[in-house]
């Protein structure tokens, strides 16, 4: 099966942000496009987006941590695969709840793997397909406060490079798109998950109600674009960071580490911190 053959996408994650532009835009260029959203209550509202954008798409329910959901996506004849759903736990990690760490973990990775392992098989059988998994540049560097949402997405990383080499013999492509701090609600909607916490407050090392996103975010057309390309198959890097204007900047971060002294700063806060309090949300870059 030829690269230009496969036309069968399936996003999931696509009532909001960087899934639903990329099924859009899919759809708009004759892909077969399966729109998955988390809940019933999304479908048809991503049902009416689609007939005022003007495009045809089916739409499904589907959740990632739910087998039944990953069992039904088996009967979709899927050929190209965006592992997109996912959400962002803020707060230390020294102040995240055991049940938020789990809910982490199983929506960005544990749920989109299997729901992969079965999608995959199918293409090996089929000897084609495309896995595109959405990570994060927070799944190659670190901030403060997102230090649980980044261990999710180091881990969505480790699988795709793995997959990358398991599953080249069967002509099955496996890339990454890696978005930086986009502004898209996403990234607020970290900082704000605290306020749901089955927790006692008062055991908290910080005050989250003073804290933000500690950094300015970029118009997110970068990350549409990338995304669309890359599961359309029109770009054959494995790794696609945007803005690519920090591939510097995380390259030289991910250096870091290796020439940190482990007394460096002691008793100083960190800048990257202080940044959090002197940030105001939904920043955007140039502002």
């Amino acid at each position: 099966m030829a690269k230009q053959a496969l036309k069968k996408v399936l996003i999931t994650g696509s009532g909001t942000g960087f899934g639903y532009e990329a099924a859009m835009r899919l759809a708009e260029r004759g892909f077969d496009v399966i729109a998955a959203v988390e809940i019933y209550a999304q479908v048809q509202t991503l049902k009416r987006q689609a007939v005022e954008r003007g495009v045809e798409l089916r739409v499904e329910k589907l959740d990632v941590t739910n087998a039944g959901d990953r069992r039904k996506s088996l009967d979709w004849g899927v050929e190209i695969l965006v592992n997109n759903a996912g959400v962002g736990e803020g707060g230390a990690t020294v102040d995240v709840p055991a049940e938020n760490i789990r809910h982490q973990f199983e929506v960005n990775v544990t749920g989109p793997l299997l729901l992969t392992q079965g999608i995959a098989k199918q293409m090996v059988k089929r000897g084609a397909g495309r896995i595109v998994w959405v990570s994060s540049r927070e799944g190659l560097n670190v901030n403060p406060f997102t230090g649980i949402y980044s261990a999710s997405k180091h881990a969505v990383e480790a699988i795709a490079e793995t997959m990358a080499y398991e599953l080249q013999e069967h002509n099955v492509e496996v890339a990454t798109v890696n978005p930086g701090p986009f502004l898209t609600g996403f990234n607020d909607r970290m900082f704000q998950t605290w306020e749901s916490w089955d927790d006692d407050p008062s055991q908290r090392l910080f005050d989250y109600s003073k804290l933000a996103f500690p950094r300015a975010q970029f118009d997110p057309e970068a990350v549409y674009a990338t995304l669309t390309a890359v599961a359309a198959g029109e770009v054959d890097t494995f790794r696609n960071l945007e803005p690519k204007s920090m591939i510097d900047e995380t390259k030289h971060l991910q250096q870091v580490p290796w020439e940190r002294k482990v007394t460096d700063g002691l008793g100083a806060r960190h800048q990257a911190i202080q940044n959090s309090y002197e940030m105001s949300p939904e920043t955007p870059v140039g502002d």
